[in-house]
């Protein structure tokens, strides 16, 4: 998709203030400094409508990004940042988890891993929770230029052996410096929200 417009159009926190539309959302989920942020920028084109944070665990809001009038993408708080109290990251838990099982509009889950580590605790139970709520999910391993091309087979094992990830789901090694996988993840995207038809 060849992106022209895209504004941020709420910072939500309940279901009440969710955008009033039919479109399509796809979910971006990860932890906080897995490179979200960049993700979004390098999707649609631009430097800083999606604020990446020198400070981690910045965004706490369900943020809805409209693309190109057809598709919303919905930037999830990032979870596993130490700084944030037990009772505010219960709070973000529960407001992604009703979001996530609950909105009709959501057709899928970009969940975003670094390439360089094995998964978190968190990114596998993020992953669990989307299969095991039959989430359509899109990994994303971020970071692919800080890794030597020739590792990254043995980096994409490692990832895939420790989610136990499914054949059916789409892996796609990113990177926002060299925009390496962005067609790939635009085709998943399009794909999943009835947009490519």
């Amino acid at each position: 998709m060849k992106v022209h417009s895209a504004e941020i159009v709420i910072s939500a926190v309940a279901p009440k203030q969710y955008p009033d539309t039919n479109l399509p959302e796809i979910a971006l989920a990860g932890r906080s400094n897995v490179g979200k942020s960049s993700f979004i920028n390098t999707l649609i084109d631009r430097k800083n409508l999606a604020r990446t944070s020198s400070k981690p665990g910045k965004t706490q809001t369900l943020n809805f990004y409209l693309i190109e009038n057809c598709l919303h993408f919905v930037d999830v708080p990032g979870y596993g940042y130490a700084k944030v109290s037990k009772t505010e990251r219960a709070k973000w838990g529960k407001m992604i988890e009703t979001y996530l099982t609950q909105r009709e509009q959501l057709r899928a889950v970009v969940s975003l891993i670094d390439m360089r580590h094995e998964p978190t605790q968190d990114d596998i139970q993020m992953y669990q929770f989307l299969k095991y709520y039959e989430i359509p999910v899109i990994v994303v391993a971020t970071k692919a230029d800080k890794i030597p091309r020739g590792k990254w087979n043995k980096h994409e094992s490692m990832i895939k052996k420790a989610l136990e990830f499914e054949k059916e789901d789409t892996f796609i090694v990113f990177s926002s410096v060299t925009k390496q996988g962005k067609e790939e993840a635009w085709q998943a995207i399009e794909a999943l929200s009835g947009l490519s038809e």
